[in-house]
């Protein structure tokens, strides 16, 4: 590897490149403030990541708060499975999915009512949303055999808006991605969904396709109900690391990827990060950078910065990968240490009409990570200044903002792509999943659990318990908010805001003075 000298801005870059061939995949940390010294210095440590990651490939228990096999590399590589059961099963899941998604194309699994399907909704949320939108992002538009929508909220305006947009839900299948079937916002969207089918005289059952794990509760609904076919999910899989389970792939099918493509580029990425030398695995430079950068504790936000329209949902994609795994209260000693990492980004050259004017000169809380995709566009050149094409000025800007930013001392990296189809896209996958993993080892938190989540669920649960209990408690004549509170033995705190939102969409439910907490009352109608 060429040593930089003093000033010599070319071998300095030489030094700090790092890539994968095959697909061409780039990273450069020239202007990243990763000095020897300091990479050095993690040596040590991340060895023992890499070490680690080795382990988990093996099948270790590396989800050890949930006491489960990590396995999300396996769906690329199926004959890392620890055990030939699980081999065997992600080898038939993807056989499964490229068959049915051929039957869909060909129309030998249409409606019902006849014709074929030319459209996806899907209800999922989370890992179960985010993938799939990703990949609409990048490989959707005209030319997809099928267009996709996702219902990754339970916000009956947007359901009602997003379903409206479809026009007709004749020609839709109906996929619902939930490991245990019970998650809310998941099951309220599939509940809406088949609201509107039985509303326009459609069968929901006959357009239905379930991801779940099996014996859960929406397994067991698709099977009493006739579904069309159930997909796999497994509990070694979580959910923002199953873009290459059945979870991406189904919807990623089914909008006409190449599958096969997409798990070749994620399987040599993993290849290159398990690369012992430390200055030629991408994933294991890249996780020294945010460990850098953010002093170990995630002190500086990472910004995502990708100069291409059909990344813009990669940092919302990324949020998830990174903040869901790294964002823990405790490490894996049962110490509070706080961890995280905050991600947002938005596009180039968008954001520099944005919030570059603050990364330059405003608070210094980030390091920033630019995605370069090479080629413009697929055939054709134009010209909209002499010698100059559209993709010329949006590299330029790229350049120009990474310089603006380095004039005042703030680090990036960029992550360079020759061309952004389903081999690259999977190799950038594979390349943030590992970064991710070698970091949480770095600072040794569990990358895998997410008990934030399951915290805010339970909260939610015990709101929706309240409801149930303050609408028993109504009766006609006005009550006001203490009143109710203590028929139902809690807080006026937390009863009011629930109070609010019934009367402003129950129709059984009236409210006087509805808007001030002292003096509303709520009364049945």
């Amino acid at each position: 590897m060429p040593t930089a000298a003093p000033n010599d801005r070319f071998a300095h870059y030489l030094h700090n490149r790092c890539t994968l061939d095959d697909p061409f995949v780039e990273l450069d940390l020239g202007h990243a403030g990763l000095d020897e010294a300091r990479f050095a210095a993690l040596a040590a440590p991340l060895q023992k990541a890499l070490a680690a990651m080795q382990d988990l490939e093996r099948g270790a228990i590396s989800n050890r708060s949930e006491h489960r096999m990590v396995g999300h590399f396996w769906l690329r590589a199926p004959g890392l499975a620890p055990k030939p059961e699980l081999e065997e099963a992600i080898v038939n899941a993807l056989a499964e999915v490229e068959a049915f998604a051929a039957a869909v194309h060909g129309a030998r699994i249409g409606p019902p009512e006849g014709g074929a399907f030319t459209k996806v909704v899907l209800c999922g949320i989370g890992g179960s949303a985010l993938g799939p939108m990703l990949l609409e992002a990048v490989f959707g538009g005209p030319d997809a055999p099928m267009r996709l929508c996702v219902l990754d909220n339970t916000d009956p305006e947007g359901i009602d808006r997003a379903l409206a947009e479809l026009g007709t839900l004749q020609d839709a299948l109906i996929v619902v991605i939930s490991k245990s079937g019970g998650t809310p916002e998941t099951r309220n969207g599939m509940l809406e969904v088949e609201r509107a089918c039985v509303a326009a005289g459609l069968s929901f059952a006959a357009r239905a396709v379930a991801v779940t794990t099996t014996g859960s509760a929406l397994h067991q609904r698709a099977e009493q109900q006739g579904w069309v076919a159930t997909f796999p999910m497994w509990d070694w899989v979580g959910g923002r690391t199953s873009i290459t389970s059945a979870v991406g792939l189904l919807p990623g099918a089914l909008i006409g990827m190449d599958l096969r493509a997409f798990l070749a580029g994620a399987a040599a990425m993993d290849d290159a990060t398990r690369r012992t030398d430390l200055h030629q695995n991408p994933a294991a430079r890249l996780a020294a950078l945010w460990f850098v950068q953010g002093g170990g504790h995630g002190d500086r936000a990472m910004v995502v910065l990708p100069y291409k329209d059909r990344l813009l949902l990669l940092s919302r994609y990324l949020q998830q990968l990174v903040m869901e795994s790294l964002g823990k209260q405790l490490d894996r000693q049962g110490r509070v240490v706080h961890q995280g990492l905050v991600v947002y980004g938005n596009k180039g050259s968008t954001d520099q009409h944005a919030y570059v004017q603050q990364l330059r000169d405003g608070r210094h809380d980030f390091f920033a990570v630019f995605v370069r995709v090479l080629q413009d566009r697929a055939g054709g050149e134009f010209e909209v200044e002499p010698g100059v094409t559209s993709g010329d000025f949006l590299d330029g800007l790229y350049q120009g903002t990474r310089a603006a930013l380095q004039e005042n001392g703030r680090a990036s990296a960029t992550i360079t792509i020759d061309r952004l189809d389903e081999r690259v896209l999977g190799a950038l996958v594979g390349l943030l999943e590992r970064a991710v993993a070698i970091y949480a080892e770095l600072i040794d938190v569990n990358a895998f659990d997410q008990p934030g989540v399951e915290a805010g669920k339970k909260a939610a649960a015990k709101v929706l318990e309240l409801q149930k209990k303050l609408v028993a408690a109504l009766t006609t004549a006005g009550q006001d908010v203490r009143s109710l509170a203590a028929a139902v033995s809690a807080d006026a705190a937390d009863c009011w805001p629930i109070l609010q939102h019934l009367a402003a969409n129950r129709s059984a439910i009236s409210v006087a003075h509805g808007h001030d907490p002292q003096r509303a009352l709520f009364a049945s109608r």
